[in-house]
């Protein structure tokens, strides 16, 4: 086939709502990373929260943004897309408003008044509603705009550009921090959910007119929780594989605040952060091909055991460049077992809810996020700030990668010794 037929059927095999949808994930996505770069720097240093507060904050942030869109995506099924992403947009529009209002000198008595840490315990709380809507309306719409022949292309395009945010996001956050403050970071996210709420109402239109007779409801939803929550083989997987995103959302929490006490105030920490992303985008091909004949489980293993391997490339030395050569190395772990995950839960599921099953995907990262900021919050208080000896951090999570790869093996052997007892 010709480049210009394989143009063609590209181009025929996407409605004009799948690409609008994917830019404004695009969009959305340099909004949520270019903020959670700085987001534990903004709390600590510019808004002079301690460490575990700022943690607990990430945390929660973190792990509603993930865990809500199991309730979301019902809502935006029955509503349609197109009124979730216009709500998940405004909302998102006046809630980075809100955290960047919180560190500008125009706002401090109003803030003052209430206290900045209750004042951003209910913005964080709403922004994460309104980024809840996101996902489950983005992914939706790749689903029914694609045909069967490009569905599978779609989804690469989705995640492609998913990391491009990751990527791009961090670099705008450092230019805008460097020259005109870490407050209008939030600005600058702000703005971009603000064009896509207008892009909302102008260009997105819902790949289906007719709404679906099968819109699952809310009640459905927390049925449904309770099949997944009872299901103990799942849910052992889910909690073990939480561990692997509590090591990733470290770059987000230590990473920062290491490179800014220890290395040096000027460093463009944002940009070390998105090195994650960039080696995404970078290796992915490579990687996939190295890697597609691993079973499933041996390919998270592996992925697990790289991952792990990354904090002790910084505990070695932990100075700039072997900090970007450790994260490379995270995303060459992640990258081997971020495909196959979604193949093992797919195996994982019972017949029939195989959809089911997939739909609590993202729980692990919710948990991992949801403990994590707290963990990292802690870990840097008592270890580098309290015993200072911020080097033996990077120790402990490399301890954590550990723990989690036995695990899995444990989990694996421990499910095929039962099964081969059961038969």
């Amino acid at each position: 086939m010709s480049v210009s037929a394989e143009l063609i059927k590209i181009k025929n095999g996407f409605r004009p709502s799948f690409w609008v949808a994917n830019v404004m994930e695009l969009f959305e996505r340099l909004a949520y990373y270019g903020q959670a770069t700085i987001l534990s720097i903004f709390l600590r240093d510019h808004l002079k929260l301690d460490e575990i507060q700022t943690g607990t904050l990430s945390s929660l942030f973190g792990g509603l943004i993930y865990a809500l869109p199991i309730f979301a995506g019902a809502l935006a099924d029955k509503f349609g897309f197109r009124k979730a992403f216009t709500l998940s947009f405004l909302m998102l529009t006046f809630g980075y408003f809100a955290i960047g209002a919180t560190g500008m000198t125009t706002f401090a008595p109003f803030f003052q008044n209430i206290g900045i840490y209750k004042s951003l315990t209910f913005i964080l709380i709403f922004t994460a509603i309104g980024g809840s809507f996101i996902k489950p309306s983005v992914l939706g719409t790749v689903a029914l705009s694609s045909t069967p022949e490009t569905k599978s292309l779609g989804y690469a395009i989705y995640y492609w550009l998913v990391n491009i945010g990751a990527a791009i996001g961090p670099l705008i956050a450092y230019f805008v921090r460097d020259s005109f403050g870490i407050e209008k970071v939030y600005l600058v996210s702000s703005l971009s959910c603000l064009l896509m709420f207008i892009s909302t109402l102008l260009f997105y239109r819902n790949p289906v007119e007719k709404k679906k007779e099968n819109s699952e409801s809310l009640l459905k939803i927390t049925k449904d929780l309770f099949v997944v929550l009872s299901n103990m083989r799942f849910m052992v997987f889910l909690l073990i594989f939480s561990l692997y995103w509590l090591m990733f959302w470290q770059i987000f929490i230590i990473i920062p605040f290491y490179i800014k006490d220890y290395i040096s105030v000027k460093a463009p920490f944002e940009i070390i952060e998105s090195v994650d992303a960039w080696g995404i985008i970078l290796l992915q091909l490579f990687v996939n091909r190295m890697t597609k004949n691993f079973a499933a489980f041996n390919a998270i293993t592996i992925g697990f055991t790289i991952s792990a391997l990354s904090w002790a490339v910084i505990f070695i030395h932990p100075t700039l460049p072997l900090i970007i050569a450790g994260l490379i190395v995270f995303s060459i772990g992640e990258q081997t077992q971020a495909p196959r995950y979604y193949e093992y839960i797919a195996n994982l599921a019972p017949k029939g809810k195989e959809a089911l099953f997939q739909g609590y995907a993202f729980l692990p990262i919710a948990i991992g996020w949801g403990f994590g900021g707290t963990l990292g919050g802690l870990l840097y208080k008592v270890v580098a700030k309290q015993m200072h000896q911020p080097q033996l951090i990077f120790a402990i999570l490399f301890g954590v990668g550990v723990v989690a790869t036995v695990l899995m093996v444990a989990y694996n052997a421990y499910f095929k010794n039962k099964k081969a007892a059961a038969m």
